[in-house]
């Protein structure tokens, strides 16, 4: 009898818990209906990423010269470019790229500013002038300037292109979490932990960095959009992901001036595709902002 009671209610806690979960998930449908429809948006994107080799009905990569600058049409849903190549193969496995650019970007630029933001808001003194200073030099140059430049001395390459878009993402996060990590280390369970004889990268890591957290998910859900486009942005121009591997601003650099009369669809749909991932990840950054704030609470 014990047992079946015991079961019972283990089965009931975790109905419990998957109801909870649901009913979490469907709150933040209704109160937040454009950031669900972002994040649907971007869910469709991440999962073209990952199954482009299934998705993409053609290779991306391979010419056909027969196919050469063909309207859409059952074989070629979105024609095919100037060399034959299947539009919408190229823009599902587009979409791997400008998310690996994005994320790994992000993480990067946003991994580097939180160590720079907490060691300069937690140390002061020479340190946190020394960074600050260097901070408003970066803040002085627009995001796609800087990406420019670290671009242009880089090279073309993926990795390059990571490095490039983070390194300008660096500034913002550090200021955010150098802001936190000023009002954090003045309030009263900081100083109880210095009472009791913590070490000072202890406190630094286990009391304020976790207290960091919420503003920066919100940040970098902002930041990976602006990642995204400043990527489009150096393919466009040539500095960014180089050829043959498909990227959206590389299609639509090779097909706006020259092609765009002719075949409309070469522009429209890299076009749409970067778009969507931006206002998609915008929408989402927004309604996770709005959710973390307490001031948005009722």
């Amino acid at each position: 009898m014990a047992a079946t009671i015991d079961h019972d209610a283990e089965l009931a806690k975790a109905g419990a818990g998957v109801e909870g979960k649901w009913g979490g998930f469907l709150y933040f449908c209704r109160r937040y209906p454009l950031g669900a429809a972002g994040g649907v948006i971007s869910l469709l994107f991440v999962l073209a990423a990952i199954f482009a080799d299934v998705i993409a009905p053609q290779d991306p990569l391979t010419t056909n010269a027969a196919a050469s600058l063909a309207g859409p049409s059952p074989s070629n849903m979105m024609g095919a470019d100037m060399m034959g190549r299947d539009v919408y193969s190229r823009i599902i496995h587009g979409a791997r790229i400008s998310l690996a650019v994005g994320i790994g970007s992000t993480l990067l630029g946003g991994l580097l500013g939180m160590i720079i933001g907490l060691m300069s808001g937690y140390l002061l003194g020479w340190f946190d002038l020394i960074m600050q200073r260097i901070i408003d030099i970066m803040q002085a140059l627009p995001l796609l300037v800087m990406a420019l430049v670290m671009a242009a001395s880089l090279g073309p390459s993926l990795e390059n292109t990571i490095i490039a878009i983070s390194i300008p993402l660096v500034p913002q996060v550090a200021r955010v979490i150098r802001s936190n990590t000023l009002s954090l280390r003045e309030m009263p369970f900081v100083e109880a932990a210095q009472a009791l004889g913590m070490s000072e990268f202890r406190i630094a890591i286990r009391h304020i960095l976790p207290n960091t957290m919420a503003p920066f998910i919100v940040l970098a859900t902002a930041q990976l959009s602006s990642a995204i486009l400043t990527e489009a942005s150096l393919s466009f121009l040539g500095l960014g992901i180089p050829e043959p591997h498909p990227s959206w601003g590389r299609m639509l650099s090779e097909s706006a001036a020259e092609y765009v009369r002719t075949a409309p669809w070469l522009v429209i749909f890299p076009g749409i595709a970067i778009s969507l991932a931006v206002f998609g990840t915008n929408l989402l950054g927004d309604a996770i902002r709005d959710l973390l704030d307490p001031r948005q609470r009722n």
